[in-house]
């Protein structure tokens, strides 16, 4: 078996179509009287139970759904964005395999930057993605340091960034679009070899860690007839669950429990029309790390302090989402899907109740809810042979609130402290909230070189803040040769600030105590409006070698944010008053026979001035200095690099890829940077056929071989509460047996 390794290959809207027209100049006027045929024979097929007739129906149902699995591709262009993909043998190549966590494999792609709690960052902005599963946008989730969403459902993952087309609204960084396993017809996940699906299979698999991890995994997937279903689940537990806040092996009350599941139904009604359920759920507690030898700052009367390293706060993150699909094939011009979606988010912080009064002046007990449900429709339209037109909606409806029972200390004017004896102070709040959106645009094949595709959308949010804008977008590539692809794009964005991160902390409660804020500060975070420029070239160099350059300018005004602000390590937004962000990134990807090989450079540079909400988390110098200088963003680091290669050896397959980073900002109002890091990581996986057992896969994973000790944060900087350092040498063997 030959090892094969796409990580970023480039598609455009221009290869999506023909693809699909292909598909549809051969099949259109066949395929239903093939279904309606399979149906036939599959009932037949019960009543005989022959296998070869079985097997016809199942083929001729695998064909149907492959056909509206087109149809839905085809309802997302990508003309003048860039596109980064990993396929399933690309998640498989890594060095842990299809154990990575999501974000380590999105970190593969250039221009993501790694930071602490598992967050990303996209071409300068501070997260701000959107994630898609087979085409509908998942609500988002009350942010944390938990995987919501496993890359073992994934048989591909998609992520676009740049000069988003019109259909794209609300987080706009980059697109996360996961193609799920449980797609009719490819239920098990594999490439399209033409071979129909198997009516039943599966895989559990257990891994081993260095620092107590264990984890037992399973997925179940199959057909029978119309239906096709794949469920996939997880349970594991570590003892470094949050990144450790000293430089040393082990960290300290760090101890994680996580659990995650998603499940995938699919039924074709007819040739022309499926109806699919999608859920999934996470369920994650943490303890949070502690610091030693930290200092007390402020006394309590009638109570022991505890030494810093014996604090016992925790956290809990919980989600759940939802998904009702209706997709039809109308007509040979008219494809359509509507979905129904329900999500509901909640995180608890649950304080040390002296430890985090004496070390930080506040000790609070905090849950964040948020239930979201809505409608995504989205159609496309075959105008003419040159033009399709593609329109859609969005809607939701959001309920949030803030439980904030807290313990302070009395204080005078000045923040000092004057009473050992501590009051309560209880500041809860809840609103409900509309966001919607429209689109409209075309797809326009120009000449045969050049397709362009323009249009533009409208979204109107009232949550915390009442504001909408007419967003025009426009986007084309062109084929200078037929190994060399452009592609430009601009994009008006309105990014609305997301309401679970909103900081409804009451100013005035807090007057004259020890989490005293300014009496002035503006709680209501506005929506971010900016301008995107992308241009980007890709040349095949050879039949082996691809390379790419893109280059990227974003004017933005109230340009958001977001910090770690307090004990609880719960994320809030607020407003620059304008920023601008710019950058370049490089690819180069080999890929001959058994070897494959990436190398990615981003050089980027994201900047803010003026603060104009959420000023109760500033000092009164940080204010001043920022109110009339442009500072680098806290998530700005300038360089950042990934690398990997795999060779496959028989059926060993050896693998490595590497992280670096020039450091994230730290210091006075971000003026300075951490050192640089490198990352490497190694893997060997094996398949074995043991007697009696049948196929084995194992797999030995070592991370941070060279064992680097490195800081992502040194707790200093805008929104930056603690330090945080990257994983020592970590050692990892996976086990799975298929069946």
């Amino acid at each position: 078996m030959s090892a094969r390794w796409i990580p970023f290959v480039r598609l455009t809207q221009f290869q999506l179509s023909q693809h699909f027209s292909q598909l549809t100049r051969f099949t259109r006027h066949a395929l239903a009287a093939a279904a309606a045929s399979a149906f036939a024979v599959n009932a037949h097929a019960q009543s005989t139970a022959n296998p070869a007739d079985a097997n016809v129906a199942l083929s001729g149902t695998t064909v149907s759904a492959k056909r509206l699995d087109a149809a839905r591709n085809a309802l997302s262009p990508d003309t003048g964005s860039s596109v980064y993909n990993f396929d399933q043998t690309d998640i498989e190549t890594l060095p842990l395999g299809a154990n990575t966590p999501l974000n380590q494999v999105l970190l593969q792609a250039p221009g993501v930057v790694q930071d602490s709690y598992g967050q990303l960052h996209v071409r300068g902005d501070h997260a701000n993605l959107q994630y898609r599963i087979d085409g509908v946008i998942i609500p988002e989730s009350i942010s944390g340091f938990g995987q919501a969403i496993d890359a073992r459902i994934a048989s591909q993952i998609n992520l676009i960034t740049g000069a988003l087309p019109a259909q794209f609204g609300y987080r706009t960084a980059g697109i996360v679009d996961i193609h799920t396993k449980g797609s009719p017809g490819l239920a098990d996940g594999t490439a399209d070899t033409g071979e129909p699906p198997k009516a039943f299979g599966g895989e559990v698999g257990v891994v081993f860690g260095s620092h107590a991890d264990r984890e037992v995994n399973t997925q179940l997937y199959g057909t029978k007839g119309a239906l096709s279903y794949y469920f996939s689940a997880r349970v594991s537990a570590n003892d470094m669950g949050i990144e450790n806040p000293t430089g040393d092996r082990n960290a300290i009350h760090d101890h994680t429990n996580q659990t995650n599941a998603f499940g995938m139904v699919s039924y074709l009604l007819n040739p022309d029309n499926r109806v699919s359920f999608m859920f999934g759920t996470a369920n994650n507690r943490f303890q949070i790390p502690n610091l030693p030898g930290v200092a007390p700052q402020f006394t309590l009367d009638n109570g022991a302090i505890p030494d810093s390293s014996s604090l016992n706060a925790h956290q809990r993150e919980l989600t759940d989402f939802q998904v009702l699909s209706w997709q039809s094939h109308i007509s040979p011009k008219l494809d359509t899907q509507i979905s129904l979606f329900h999500r509901t988010s909640r995180v608890d912080y649950t304080l040390d109740p002296i430890g985090d009064l004496v070390y930080n002046g506040v000790a609070s007990n905090i849950t964040r809810r948020n239930e979201a449900y809505g409608v995504q429709a989205d159609s496309s339209y075959k105008l003419t042979d040159r033009h399709t037109l593609r329109f859609g909606l969005f809607v939701q409806q959001e309920h949030f609130s803030v439980d904030n029972t807290s313990n302070v200390f009395p204080a005078d004017d000045s923040g000092q402290q004057t009473s050992g004896t501590p009051l309560t102070i209880v500041d809860n709040a809840n609103d409900r909230g509309t966001t919607y959106g429209l689109y409209l645009q075309d797809e326009w094949k120009a000449t045969d070189r050049l397709t362009v595709n323009y249009g533009a959308r409208y979204d109107h949010v009232n949550t915390v803040t009442n504001e909408g804008q007419l967003s025009p977008r426009v986007g084309l590539t062109y084929d200078l040769t037929s190994r060399t692809r452009l592609h430009a794009g601009y994009s008006r964005y309105f990014t609305p600030p997301a309401t679970e991160k909103i900081d409804t902390t009451s100013v005035a409660k807090f007057l004259n105590t020890t989490n005293a804020l300014p009496s002035d500060a503006n709680t209501a975070v506005r929506a971010e409006r900016s301008d995107y420029f992308d241009l980007g070239v890709s040349h095949q160099l050879t039949s082996a070698i691809t390379v790419g350059l893109d280059a990227y300018y974003r004017r933005v005004n109230h340009l958001q944010d977001e910090g770690q602000f307090g004990n609880a390590l719960i994320y809030s937004t607020f407003n620059y008053e304008k920023g601008r962000i710019y950058g370049v990134e490089g690819t180069v990807n080999y890929r001959q026979g058994n070897v494959g090989a990436y190398l990615n450079v981003a050089v980027s540079r994201a900047m803010g001035q003026g603060i104009e909400t959420g000023q109760f988390n500033f000092g009164a110098d940080e204010l001043a200095y920022i109110a009339n200088h442009w500072v680098h963003l806290d998530h700005d680091q300038q360089v950042t690099g990934s690398a990997g290669v795999s060779y496959q050896w028989g059926r060993t397959l050896l693998s490595a890829d590497a992280l670096f980073g020039s450091g994230l900002r730290s210091g006075f109002v971000n003026s300075e940077h951490l050192p640089a890091y490198l990352q490497v990581n190694l893997g060997v996986g094996e398949k074995f056929n043991l007697p009696g057992v049948g196929r084995f896969d194992a797999k030995l994973s070592v991370l941070n071989v060279f064992d680097r000790v490195y800081e992502l944060r040194d707790g200093t900087g805008i929104g930056v509460g603690a330090p945080q350092f990257g994983p020592r040498r970590t050692f990892y063997l996976a086990m799975s047996k298929p069946f």
